[in-house]
């Protein structure tokens, strides 16, 4: 099995997800539970079908398990992403926080892992959603460039260069740096922060907080995110002497 099909659903003007599933009573109990919610659903069984289902349905939103057969979630999500930006939320049994910043890295925008309650998959696509369409209203409201020293966030086309050197980020982690690049300098709330760009009404979230911080360091440069223990983050223009802002340090998790 490694074609889409689309499931029905009450509304012809739903969101579409794609749910990449290997396990069939997993992906089919997943797909009930979103048409349940009102949700167009297509489901794929291994890498080559995602890619496949993605390309002919061009889903809303993607729920993509990470171990897949054909080739895994870590290259669907690449190659994916490489057609048109979409929002990810992955699936996976490995909490391994390596694994988990690989992924987002490729784009994916968000994870829980197994085994997952629909509840919280639920709540988490939602947000996903609404960060989307968020996104597109926070576009009509800020300056066209902001820059920060030498780190340049250009709102239009959606491209960072830092030092003089384009910078690749996902579209998470650019909606992550515009929040911040809004208030330079300024400490940003951990709560205030998964509101704005994850939607999440609590800091319930933190963990993929935390771990996408971690991957935007390691693209823009360890020196220009802050940590403020407890607190949040603030984006600085020069490095900051202030040794929380090393990528690794026990604060960075929320400690």
């Amino acid at each position: 099995m490694n074609q889409g099909y689309a499931a029905p659903s009450s509304s012809a003007h739903a969101p579409v997800l794609l749910v990449v599933e290997d396990d069939p009573t997993i992906n089919q109990a997943v797909t009930d539970r979103l048409v349940a919610e009102g949700f167009r659903v297509v489901q794929a069984f291994d890498g080559p079908g995602a890619v496949a289902a993605h390309a002919e349905h061009a889903p809303d939103l993607v729920v993509l398990d990470l171990m897949l057969p054909g080739f895994d979630g870590l290259e669907v999500c690449r190659r994916i992403q490489g057609e048109r930006l979409v929002p990810v939320l992955m699936l996976t049994a490995r909490a391994d926080e390596t694994d988990l910043l690989v992924g987002l890295g490729v784009g994916a925008d968000d994870y829980v892992t197994k085994p997952f309650r629909m509840r919280e998959v639920v709540a988490r696509i939602r947000a996903l959603l609404r960060r989307v369409e968020r996104a597109r209203e926070l576009a009509a409201e800020q300056p066209p460039v902001l820059t920060v020293g030498d780190l340049t966030v250009d709102r239009g086309s959606r491209r960072v260069s830092a030092r003089g050197s384009e910078v690749h980020l996902t579209p998470l982690e650019f909606d992550l740096l515009l929040a911040l690049a809004a208030e330079p300098g300024a400490v940003r709330e951990r709560d205030e922060l998964m509101r704005e760009v994850w939607g999440w009404a609590d800091a319930g979230g933190t963990r993929t907080l935390d771990s996408h911080v971690k991957s935007l360091r390691a693209k823009i440069g360890a020196d220009r995110v802050r940590t403020v223990h407890g607190v949040g983050y603030a984006l600085e223009a020069a490095a900051a002497p202030d040794h929380d802002s090393t990528p690794g340090t026990p604060d960075e998790a929320g400690s």
